[in-house]
């Protein structure tokens, strides 16, 4: 059950933030509460919620509610950082802190061409798993959830990519067997690495294949760690791309219900007859 926003008290005659309730006499409370407004003059007019809470209630609240209060500490902090940091000038490289993270493992990589190469091949195999997977599930298993969400993902990806072309950061270290290989040019927002790895991922879930997810899911981050040292995606291509797999996810689910309320009998389907779209 979730945590109501306010604490009841001990008799449970308090009213919530939200719906009518009675007393024990089956009186609406609501109505109670206009009546007593009309007597005591405001016309009706019933107090904000906010005016009617005690020290005790906003203390309910931070012991209950403690995630959403985090992120409202979160969101007066950043305003803080946003009107006291100073811009990074047009002259300089952008600033991101996973590169700042694995300055070391950029060290090593830009030291050991060969290990980059080695790094970069396994990324390449990974993202053909990848690919093998979501086109399997579709072909063999009759799921194309998940080749829908990578089609939603990789088209949205190559606009806004096209959009707003970042620069290429000035460490960058390729190699001819990375993905997409041959060092040919590629989009850097948003990672279409990581994403394309949590659509599996998710699909993995749904299907219960929950120790297979687990290994895509580390390998996910591996993978993205060698990404910052190569300095081949900037943190805010992660940070989106593991949110573009999710969305894309869901949007590919409601698109197959929809598709499931509104198809025809005998038009063609994506999925074997003997499955159902929405798992």
């Amino acid at each position: 059950m979730s945590t109501p926003l306010r604490r009841r008290s001990n008799n449970n005659n308090n009213n919530s933030l939200n719906g009518n309730h009675t007393n024990g006499n089956g009186t609406n409370l609501m109505e109670i509460k206009k009546t007593n407004g009309i007597a005591n003059g405001d016309g009706g007019k019933n107090k904000a919620p906010c005016m009617t809470w005690t020290a005790r209630d906003v203390a309910y609240v931070a012991r209950h509610h403690w995630i959403p209060c985090l992120f409202a500490v979160g969101v007066l902090f950043f305003t803080g950082v946003e009107y006291t940091l100073q811009m990074v000038p047009p002259s300089s490289q952008p600033f991101d802190i996973g590169f700042v993270a694995t300055r070391s493992l950029h060290r090593v990589l830009a030291n050991s061409p060969d290990l980059n190469t080695v790094l970069a091949a396994l990324n390449t195999v990974f993202v053909a798993m990848q690919t093998t997977y979501i086109v399997w599930a579709w072909l063999m298993e009759g799921r194309p959830r998940p080749t829908i969400s990578a089609c939603f993902m990789f088209t949205c990806r190559g606009l806004l990519g096209y959009s707003t072309q970042l620069p290429l950061p000035q460490e960058f270290l390729g190699s001819g067997v990375d993905f997409p290989v041959g060092n040919v040019s590629f989009f850097l927002f948003y990672s279409g690495h990581v994403a394309g790895s949590m659509i599996a991922s998710l699909d993995m879930r749904r299907m219960q294949r929950f120790r297979l997810a687990m290994v895509f899911d580390i390998l996910n981050v591996l993978q993205s760690i060698r990404l910052l040292g190569t300095r081949g995606h900037y943190t805010i291509d992660l940070a989106v791309g593991l949110g573009a797999g999710i969305l894309f996810d869901s949007l590919a689910g409601k698109y197959e219900e929809m598709t499931k309320r509104h198809s025809l009998t005998n038009g063609f389907s994506l999925v074997s007859k003997d499955d159902s779209l929405v798992n």
